[in-house]
């Protein structure tokens, strides 16, 4: 089973079921709502993997969505829609969206993409698995699991969202913020000292000696750097 989280944002009921029984039997960790405001505002309490998008849920339309969420977040989002036209497909994508399909989805297909964009989140070529150091330490994506040699390491969800995010953005300094909004969303507070903990926690969890740290690297005060 993967555990990689997916929102299903589907406005046809008996579709958005479907949908989140398939998936969920592949092994997926499925969340599903009806319209756009629900989905924003779900993505700002619980970050998912990817995000399988109807561009004609009411509200909050699905263009719309992709903006605001590409103000503050790369999570994958795969676009689908009953429009298969080039001009249609162009404006999703310049809207924020990863990938688009015409409704209706394939679930072979579907989660064939699904698996792409985890791919790509990862940074990876074969595998939504990133190797680092001498291959010491490994973060696997689609199962959400962390190892360090043969140990497993075991994080809260809150903990492995801040890791996914520092990982996919390795070897870049990064401020506070930038990884508190990623993972709690754009109403974050950068200087919230509960958010702030999650840093150091996640060290003390993945560094043999968290006093030597080999990865993750703090700045005092302004931001911190993961090391490949």
């Amino acid at each position: 089973m993967s555990g990689a989280r997916v929102l299903v944002v589907f406005e046809e009921p008996v579709v958005r079921n479907q949908l989140r029984a398939c998936l969920s039997k592949q092994g997926f960790d499925v969340k599903a709502v009806s319209s756009g405001q629900e989905a924003l505002a779900l993505i700002e309490r619980r970050l998912p993997d990817v995000v399988l998008l109807d561009l004609d849920v009411s509200g909050a339309g699905g263009l719309d969505v992709c903006r605001r969420l590409r103000r503050w977040s790369c999570v994958p989002v795969i676009a689908l829609s009953a429009q298969g036209g080039e001009p249609d497909k162009v404006q999703a994508l310049e809207a924020g969206a990863d990938d688009y399909i015409t409704k209706p989805p394939g679930m072979e297909e579907l989660s064939a993409r699904i698996r792409v964009a985890l791919r790509h989140a990862a940074g990876a070529t074969l595998r939504p698995e990133v190797l680092l150091g001498d291959g010491d330490l490994r973060v696997d994506f689609q199962a959400r699991r962390v190892w360090r040699g043969e140990h497993e390491i075991h994080l809260t969800p809150r903990e492995y969202d801040v890791l996914k995010y520092l990982v996919q953005h390795r070897d870049r300094d990064l401020r506070y913020w930038e990884v508190l909004r990623s993972v709690w969303g754009s109403r974050s507070v950068d200087d919230d000292p509960y958010q702030r903990r999650y840093i150091p926690r996640l060290r003390d969890k993945i560094e043999v000696d968290p006093n030597h740290p080999r990865y993750l690297l703090c700045h005092r005060g302004s931001g911190c750097r993961f090391r490949s």
